[in-house]
């Protein structure tokens, strides 16, 4: 499962299914990894939430957690890991303003409202369609 906040992380729980969160809404986003059952969904919780993530004590295995990718430790049966958010919010500088920027990155990113321009069809193709249609006066 991975946690997040709407400014830390964003991309890492979109590309696992995650939602899309504007970055000055005050949430945790709970995002499954690879679930094995369609009920486990993605969650934005509120942001005074304590979140505790626990292993069980009948585990087989031991989990593993990581921290931005990078420093990992091992949970035993009957660890936890409490999640919170911080009480010193990390400051962001924006070009314009953050809900211009947030939406541009979007459309940046995503390719939000792009589509190839359709060409015409040629006169070959026109018959073809005009033949599969059984219409002599398919003209669109």
């Amino acid at each position: 499962v991975m946690l997040a906040t709407a400014t830390g992380s964003t991309a890492y729980s979109v590309s696992a299914g995650g939602s899309m969160v504007h970055p000055n809404v005050p949430a945790i986003l709970m995002t499954p990894i690879c679930p094995h059952t369609l009920s486990f969904r993605p969650v934005v919780l509120p942001d005074s939430v304590e979140v505790e993530l626990r292993v069980a004590d009948d585990a087989r295995c031991s989990a593993w957690v990581s921290f931005d990718g990078k420093e990992r430790r091992e949970l035993c049966s009957g660890d936890s890991l409490f999640i919170r958010m911080s009480q010193f919010p990390v400051p962001t500088i924006n070009y314009a303003d953050q809900t211009g920027d947030f939406i541009s990155s979007l459309r940046r990113c995503l390719r939000w409202n792009e589509r190839e321009e359709q060409k015409p069809l040629d006169e070959q193709t026109m018959k073809e369609l005009r033949k599969i249609s059984g219409s002599a006066g398919f003209d669109d």
